[in-house]
């Protein structure tokens, strides 16, 4: 099994001027790269995210094989290729270029899908284009270019936003999508049900939202609440609830720690917040549980 390609390593085999890189931004599921080319004839490994490549300067013809049959086209600002991943391809033009290219996470293609269909996703394919006249596509990968560029205040959440918008459009035109079977019965797996149990234990102290429960087992929110509520009984928001008030009762005999540090450890948003929980679920108050539990205060 061949490794994919990661973006920040495309200039290794095909070598360019690199004028924007998003590589600094922390953005999450989308990077940006755009790139001052001479004519070049090469092989390109497979890459690890969906890649689409805008023309912004220069006209040339080109040539890319991937599967089938090469396509020749003669492409130049305004044009955008589509690309999926995990194919290796052979690229040549004989003309100085600019593009930008775009590349999305398979995670993040996913993700959109599965909350549009409200389907799991098994697969997700890429249509081979390398010529399209897509206005949608080439105005947003410039708008993302721009970010990059100048770096502008709320520029993370306004490339997520653009970003999202681009997957919807791809996979309305360019995508042939796979699904996972809805005949399940029993929840998620065992696996998923592991992986859900440890990062909730390990992050008992911090905010945990659905969707970031969800992306550890690679589904829709919609579909892991489903799932979630058939394996544990209980909606995601209880479980974490009566970790939280287990996690605090373990503090509260075992240690000495405050009643309002044990709070903050055990992911509460104050003391207060603690013993409305204690009181509605255990019919006791933190300090009256130390005191009959140890003897303590």
């Amino acid at each position: 099994m061949f490794d994919l390609i990661p973006p920040e390593r495309l200039n290794t085999w095909v070598p360019g001027e690199v004028l924007v890189t998003s590589d600094r931004m922390g953005w999450n599921d989308v990077s940006l790269c755009s790139y001052r080319y001479e004519p070049l004839d090469v092989e390109v490994p497979a890459l690890r995210d969906f890649t689409l490549v805008a023309f912004t300067k220069g006209t040339t013809q080109i040539e890319r094989h991937v599967e089938g049959p090469s396509k020749h086209e003669t492409v130049g600002p305004g044009d955008v290729a589509v690309m999926t991943r995990g194919a290796m391809s052979h690229w040549h033009w004989d003309a100085p270029i600019d593009v930008i290219h775009l590349y999305l996470k398979h995670q993040m293609l996913s993700k959109v899908c599965a909350d549009v269909l409200d389907r799991d996703i098994a697969d997700i394919h890429l249509k081979d284009v390398l010529r399209a006249d897509d206005i949608m596509l080439n105005r947003s990968i410039a708008s993302i270019n721009e970010e990059a560029t100048n770096e502008n205040l709320g520029g993370r959440l306004y490339v997520d936003s653009v970003s999202t918008q681009i997957c919807v459009h791809l996979l309305r035109h360019y995508a042939n999508v796979s699904y996972r079977s809805r005949d399940v019965s029993s929840g998620l797996s065992p696996a998923q049900a592991r992986q859900v149990e440890a990062y909730v234990e390990a992050n008992l102290d911090t905010p945990l939202s659905l969707e970031e429960l969800a992306a550890i087992t690679r589904t829709s929110t919609s579909y892991f609440l489903r799932q979630f509520k058939l394996r544990f009984g209980m909606p995601p928001h209880m479980y974490v609830i009566q970790r939280r008030i287990n996690h605090a009762q373990h503090l509260l005999t075992k240690t000495a720690l405050p009643i309002k540090a044990i709070a903050c450890k055990s992911g509460f948003s104050d003391q207060s917040h603690m013993t409305r929980l204690f009181q509605r679920l255990l019919k006791t108050t933190p300090s009256a549980y130390r005191r009959a539990v140890t003897g303590n205060v």
